[in-house]
């Protein structure tokens, strides 16, 4: 059986009917890294033997009667801010290089209970801010692959593993997965744990998920969002069963706003073309929706708030070795430093604000439709413009970036699909319906 293009959901069957093993699928994801990562640069740890390892307990299990999960055998890509007992976990930066974490991180357990293989860490950009990394974009090694969360977005793309683990503070699941090409999912704040976690900013940080088709990026989805009291951001609930509702259809037809955002003349050319040639063939589904004004202060608040979170957080590694921190790096902290206390607080309090206003315009509608990133890659200096994600990282709203567009330099850039908080469900549901109208 030919398994280096297999999704997760049909992987994880095809270990559990005994069709393939897990040691094959690692070690078809093993000769793909072999293949490329000279060229994208993907990975920060990597132990094939550790890897096979791993499959190899897997297929033991799975021999032997015992219970499997619903990753059993399915490789999975880490980005190198999430600790992992059995490898390194650096941030990024040389100031943490060979840290060994003495445990898992919540969600790492998570995964290792549904019998996914922890395959290796990804690059992160330095400290999870701006400066890039080494990885490259799969689609043309001279453009950027997006950041943070660089290294998980271009092992899905590049076909290294099916699904990928990330986060994101301002725009670093949905930007990686717009210039990547890749489904990107950021849930609602809240949603997924970060025990185990580099904290940047509490009331920001989000852990997400990347795949190539949206039944993967669920599927992983409802393994994560499991709750976790030692995170003070979640809330028990009950589990959001993605995967069930992604399968059923939506009792209404959907209608979907879009919403250019304060930003919007940021967007290149080719976006706007083709965000207007997707709500002409939306068959009136789709309204033009204006925000209310109060948006536009909304990117400013998110500003304050991360950077001061970001002084606060990275405070050590700027008295620890400030001349080793990229310069961007610097001026943010710095920058952090003198934001008054008065001007963070009014930015905290605007987020209810913000959603009260959000709900409002979802009241009539299933979800937001906008663009994930001004448009395709950059060059690979940058980690590109976090902008178009700002709004919905500050309200903690789910995301997904839907891989629909195409730009003039043959690289892929993404819609973003936007929910209301804690309907994270209903916002797959809702992807699924337009991308069959496509």
């Amino acid at each position: 059986m030919e398994t280096s293009h297999l999704s997760a959901v049909a992987a994880a069957e095809a270990v559990r009917s005994g069709e393939v093993s897990a040691e094959e699928l690692v070690k078809a994801s093993l000769q793909r890294i072999d293949e490329v990562e000279a060229d994208v640069g993907a990975w920060e740890h990597l132990d094939n033997e550790l890897a096979l390892e791993q499959a190899r307990r897997a297929d033991l299990a799975r021999s032997s009667g015992r219970t499997t999960g619903p990753l059993n055998g399915v490789p999975v890509g880490i980005k190198d801010i999430i600790d992992t007992a059995d490898y390194p976990c650096e941030y990024g930066t040389v100031l943490k290089q060979g840290r060994r974490p003495p445990e898992d991180a919540f969600l790492i357990s998570r995964l290792r209970e549904a019998g996914a293989i922890i395959l290796g860490k990804t690059v992160t950009t330095e400290l999870a801010v701006y400066a890039p990394g080494k990885t490259r974009n799969p689609h043309n090694i001279a453009h950027t692959p997006g950041g943070s969360s660089s290294g998980s977005a271009a092992a899905v793309a590049a076909g290294m593993v099916p699904l990928s683990v990330g986060t994101q503070t301002n725009g670093s699941v949905i930007r990686p997965a717009s210039y990547c090409g890749v489904f990107g999912f950021k849930p609602s704040f809240g949603g997924i744990s970060r025990s185990g976690v580099l904290s940047q900013s509490k009331p920001l940080d989000t852990v997400g998920v990347f795949a190539r088709d949206l039944e993967d990026a669920a599927l992983l989805a409802d393994v994560l969002m499991v709750y976790d009291s030692s995170d003070r951001s979640m809330r028990a609930r009950a589990r959001p069963q993605i995967s069930k509702l992604l399968a059923t259809e939506p009792p209404l037809e959907p209608r979907l706003a879009f919403v250019r955002t304060p930003v919007w003349e940021l967007a290149d050319e080719s976006t706007k073309d083709a965000f207007r040639e997707l709500i002409e063939h939306s068959n009136g589904r789709v309204d033009i929706v204006d925000m209310p004004a109060e948006f536009d202060d909304a990117i400013d608040d998110l500003r304050r708030i991360m950077h001061v979170d970001l002084a606060r957080s990275y405070d050590r590694y700027y008295q620890q070795g400030k001349d080793r921190l990229s310069d961007k790096l610097v001026e943010i902290i710095e920058s952090g430093h003198s934001i008054l206390a008065c001007e963070y607080q009014d930015a905290i309090e605007h987020i209810e604000m913000y959603n009260l206003l959000l709900n409002q315009t979802l009241e009539d509608y299933d979800a937001i439709l906008t663009p994930s990133t001004p448009g395709e890659a950059p060059l690979a200096d940058t980690t590109g413009d976090p902008s178009f994600c700002s709004i919905w990282s500050l309200c903690g709203v789910p995301a997904l970036n839907l891989p629909l567009f195409q730009g003039l330099n043959n690289l892929p850039f993404g819609a973003q699909l936007v929910g209301q908080r804690g309907d994270d469900a209903r916002l797959f549901r809702t992807a699924r319906w337009l991308l069959n109208q496509l």
